[in-house]
């Protein structure tokens, strides 16, 4: 089976992003991958400034949380980025850590699988296009990789509040079994 890897970018406290996050892994478990989720909560990220030293060395000159977190991304064969939809795209902590991941572009990266898991208090299906319109971007930049599949969640907003969905947890965890 593969080694996943949920990536969860949102920051508020008893996050339906989080939530929902715990279920996917619950179903990648089930389905006999081994899974790591990691928050980017409470971390350290700081915005690329475009030096591209990172294209020459293979190595960001930044100094926060995001060196660890990228060699988890780059050892994973499956990733799933959660996140919250703000004005209809994708939170601004994940679009900071994609735009941190330049140095994985020339790299022996093992990632082959990308998942998008969102959530928002719109329930129009058309509400996380935008959020997948920017990680297919991303994703285009990695040549082995492809965006496999994604789930969308709606009319979700208080914290905490997926935990009173049974559907929307019951389709998280069905979501993780199906993880290639």
């Amino acid at each position: 089976m593969s080694n996943v890897l949920i990536v969860t970018s949102s920051l508020r406290g008893k996050s339906n992003s989080d939530i929902l996050a715990n279920k996917v892994m619950e179903g990648a478990k089930e389905a006999g991958h081994k899974v790591e989720v990691i928050s980017l909560k409470g971390k350290s990220i700081k915005f690329c400034i475009g030096c591209f030293n990172c294209v020459n060395t293979g190595e960001c000159i930044l100094k926060d949380d995001v060196k660890e977190m990228m060699l988890k991304v780059k050892n994973a064969d499956t990733i799933v980025f959660v996140t919250p939809i703000y004005y209809y795209e994708m939170s601004g902590q994940l679009k900071t850590f994609l735009d941190r991941m330049n140095p994985l572009y020339d790299s022996d990266y093992k990632f082959k699988n990308v998942y998008m898991v969102s959530c928002a208090w719109d329930t129009d299906p058309k509400t996380p296009s935008r959020a997948l319109t920017g990680l297919e971007g991303w994703v285009e930049c990695f040549e082995r990789a492809k965006l496999v599949d994604s789930i969308f969640f709606g009319g979700l907003n208080e914290a905490g509040e997926a935990l009173e969905k049974p559907d929307a947890l019951k389709s998280a965890i069905e979501f993780g079994r199906n993880l290639k």
